[in-house]
C-alpha cells in the first residue's frame, strides 16, 4: 500500500523540479526586461549620466542584463541584426587595437610622436593615437550604447515587453518634463541638488545642456505622438475617410485614452519648446510631422494628406510662437547656424584629411583640435566637443569605420521603415524607434546629443526594441 504513495510523492517532487526548471528562464527574462526598462527610464536622472562612474555603472548593469537574457525566442531576423551589430563591433575593435597597440598591424604611428621626441631630446614610445592610451579610457560611451542596443534586441523579441518598454520610456519622459517645467518656474537656478550655472533662461530638467534636453523631450513627444495616433486609429472605421470626417468623429466623442495621451504629448512638447534649442526643436517638429504622415498615409486621400501636412506645419509654427518664442527670436537673430560652428566644421575636415584611415584616437578630439583651430573661431572657450557627432567620430576613428557605422545606421532605418506595410497595431514600436533615431541622428549631425549617455542609452535601447520587432517574421503573428 505504501508504494503508490511513495511513487506519487516522487512524481510530485519531479514535477515540482520540472516546474522550477521551466520558470527559471522566465525569471531571468523578467530580470533582463526590468534592466532594459531601467535603461529606458533612468539614464537622464543624474545630470544626463555624464560622469565616468555613472557610465561604468550602466555598463555593469546592462552587461549583467545581457548575460542573463534568454535567447530562445530570437528568430532568424533578430539573429541577423545581432550579427550585423557584431560586425560593427569587430570593425570598431580592430581600429581600437591599431590605436592602442605598440605594434599595430597596418596603421602607422602618428608623426606627432617623432616631432615630440626630437623636441624633447628623448625617445618616446609612439602610438597611432595622438594621446597614448586615451582610446581605452574613452571606451565607456560606445560600450554602454552597444550593450543597450543588443539587450533591446533580445528583450524586444517578446512583443508585449517591447510595447511595455515604449510606454516606460514615454512615461519617464513625462516625469522629467513635469519636473523640468516645475523647476523652471520655482527654482530656475538649480538642477537637482546642484546650482545651475548655464542656460539660466532655458529649461534643462535633469540635463546640463539645453540642446540635449530638447532632443530628449522631442523624442518623448514623438513616442507619445505614436501612442496617440494608435489610440485615435482604433476609434476610427477601417478604410479611407475624409480628414474633416475623421476630425469631426474624434471631436464629437473624445475617449479618455486619447485625451490622456494628448495631454502627455503636450507636456513633453511644451518642455521641448521651453529649452529654447533651435536644432533640437526644429529636428523634433520635422520628424513628428513625418511620423504623422507615415502613420495615416493609408487612411486619407493624397489631397487630405497635403492639407494635413500644411496644417501640421502651421500648428508647429503656432506652438513655436506661443511656447518657444525665444527659439524663434534666436533663429531670427542668429539664423539656423553660427559662423563659429561652421568654421569648426572646416577645421575638423582638415583633421580628417590628415588622419583619414585610423583617426587621431577615440576620445582625443579635445587634444587634437587646437592644432587645427581656425583663426575665424573666437578665442573664447575650449572646443572639447566637435558639435557634429559624425564629423567628430570620423576625425577620431577614421573614414573607413565611419562608413561602416553610416551603413549600419542606414540599414537600421530601412529595416524600421519596412513596417509601414504592416498592420497598424504592429507599427507602434518600430515607428517610435524610427522617429527617435531620426531625431537623434538629425540633431547629432549639428550637435552632440548622442554623445551624452543619459540620452544615447535611451535611444539605443529603444532602437533595439524597434529593430527586434521589425525583423520578426511577418507570419509569426500576422503583422501584415
Amino acid at each position: 500500500m505504501r508504494q503508490p504513495i511513495i511513487g506519487s510523492g516522487l512524481q510530485g517532487r519531479l514535477a515540482g523540479k520540472a516546474d522550477v526548471s521551466r520558470s527559471y528562464p522566465s525569471v531571468l527574462a523578467r530580470m533582463a526586461a526590468g534592466i532594459l526598462y531601467a535603461a529606458l527610464a533612468f539614464p537622464p536622472l543624474l545630470f544626463g549620466a555624464r560622469e565616468p562612474s555613472t557610465v561604468a555603472a550602466w555598463c555593469a548593469l546592462l552587461g549583467f542584463g545581457l548575460i542573463i537574457a534568454p535567447l530562445r525566442r530570437l528568430e532568424r531576423g533578430q539573429l541577423l541584426i545581432i550579427g550585423g551589430i557584431a560586425f560593427v563591433v569587430l570593425c570598431f575593435g580592430f581600429v581600437l587595437h591599431e590605436q592602442l597597440s605598440d605594434h599595430p598591424w597596418i596603421a602607422t604611428f602618428d608623426p606627432i610622436w617623432a616631432k615630440a621626441s626630437e623636441a624633447l631630446g628623448t625617445e618616446l614610445t609612439p602610438s597611432v593615437s595622438v594621446v597614448r592610451g586615451e582610446p581605452f579610457f574613452a571606451l565607456g560611451r560606445p560600450l554602454v550604447n552597444m550593450l543597450a542596443l543588443v539587450l533591446g534586441v533580445i528583450v524586444g523579441a517578446d512583443p508585449e515587453r517591447a510595447r511595455r518598454g515604449v510606454r516606460v520610456m514615454a512615461w519617464a519622459g513625462v516625469g522629467y518634463a513635469t519636473y523640468g517645467i516645475l523647476v523652471f518656474f520655482v527654482a530656475p537656478t538649480s538642477i537637482l541638488w546642484r546650482e545651475k550655472t548655464a542656460y539660466l533662461g532655458s529649461l534643462t530638467a535633469t540635463f546640463i545642456n539645453r540642446n540635449t534636453a530638447a532632443a530628449y523631450f522631442g523624442s518623448c513627444a514623438a513616442v507619445w505622438l505614436v501612442l496617440l495616433m494608435a489610440a485615435v486609429r482604433r476609434r476610427l472605421p477601417r478604410g479611407r475617410m475624409a480628414l474633416n470626417k475623421m476630425l469631426n468623429r474624434l471631436l464629437a466623442d473624445t475617449p479618455g485614452e486619447v485625451l490622456i495621451r494628448f495631454v502627455m504629448f503636450f507636456v513633453c512638447l511644451a518642455a521641448m519648446l521651453m529649452t529654447n534649442s533651435r536644432g533640437g526643436t526644429l529636428a523634433s517638429l520635422v520628424v513628428m510631422i513625418i511620423g504623422f504622415l507615415m502613420y495615416f498615409w493609408r487612411d486619407v486621400s493624397w489631397r487630405s494628406l497635403a492639407v494635413a501636412l500644411i496644417g501640421c506645419a502651421v500648428l508647429g509654427l503656432l506652438l513655436l510662437d506661443a511656447f518657444g518664442s525665444r527659439v524663434g527670436s534666436r533663429i531670427d537673430a542668429e539664423g539656423l547656424s553660427d559662423a563659429g560652428r561652421l568654421s569648426a566644421y572646416r577645421s575638423i575636415l582638415a583633421m580628417i584629411a590628415d588622419h583619414p584611415w585610423f583617426g587621431t584616437g577615440l576620445g582625443t578630439f579635445a587634444s587634437a583640435f587646437p592644432a587645427y583651430r581656425s583663426a575665424d573661431i573666437s578665442m573664447w572657450g575650449v572646443w572639447g566637443i566637435g558639435h557634429s557627432t559624425p564629423l567628430e567620430f570620423a576625425s577620431e576613428m577614421g573614414l573607413p569605420l565611419t562608413a561602416v557605422v553610416v551603413l549600419a545606421w542606414t540599414t537600421a532605418l530601412v529595416v524600421l521603415l519596412r513596417t509601414l506595410r504592416w498592420r497598424r497595431t504592429k507599427m507602434a514600436v518600430p515607428l517610435s524607434a524610427f522617429m527617435v533615431a531620426l531625431i537623434a541622428l538629425l540633431h547629432s549631425s549639428i550637435d552632440f546629443s548622442l554623445q551624452i549617455t543619459g540620452y544615447s542609452i535611451v535611444v539605443f535601447a529603444l532602437l533595439g526594441l524597434g529593430l527586434s520587432q521589425a525583423s520578426r517574421s511577418p507570419s509569426s503573428e500576422g503583422e501584415r
